[in-house]
């Protein structure tokens, strides 16, 4: 495979994967939690990165969008596995509520708070047992073992 071949196919996968997670959100009404937003960063790099490293030579992009796959797949592993409570996510969106404890009245009437908030430990969505945020670390590693390959493409 010729490397703007691959660069095409790791780009195109990111871009993929991206507007899955857009029609999740604005097709199926699955609104995103925090960890599921961070996820989206690195996809967007990729895609940024895929379209500099067509118009260019050298690994050092390829391997940068390798680092941005890599990346998203990190955080989706990291969220699978507050999504099955293996280890704790971020307090602002994973827990049992025992932080409104040190509300005050005031606090808890505040209209201005947020009040859509989706917790990162709940799995909105499964397919054969894994949740969104499991198929984009499988997927997302597989992106980044296309974009070594383009990295090592003559």
């Amino acid at each position: 495979m010729t490397r703007p071949f691959l660069i095409l196919l790791a780009a195109g996968g990111s871009l993929a994967l991206l507007l899955g997670a857009f029609g999740f959100q604005y097709l199926g009404g699955l609104a995103p939690c925090k960890l599921c937003l961070w996820q989206r960063w690195p996809h967007g790099a990729a895609i940024l990165i895929g379209a500099l490293a067509l118009a260019t030579r050298g690994p050092a992009l390829p391997l940068l969008g390798g680092l941005a796959a890599l990346s998203t797949a990190a955080i989706g592993a990291y969220h699978t596995g507050v999504e099955r409570k293996l280890w704790a996510g971020p307090s602002s969106c994973t827990g049992d509520g025992g932080a409104l404890s040190g509300l005050s009245g005031g606090d808890l009437l505040n209209f201005d708070a947020p009040t859509n908030i989706v917790m990162c430990d709940v799995v909105p969505w499964e397919l054969f047992g894994l949740s969104m945020a499991s198929y984009n670390a499988i997927f997302a590693t597989l992106l980044a073992v296309l974009w070594l390959m383009a990295a090592r493409a003559r």
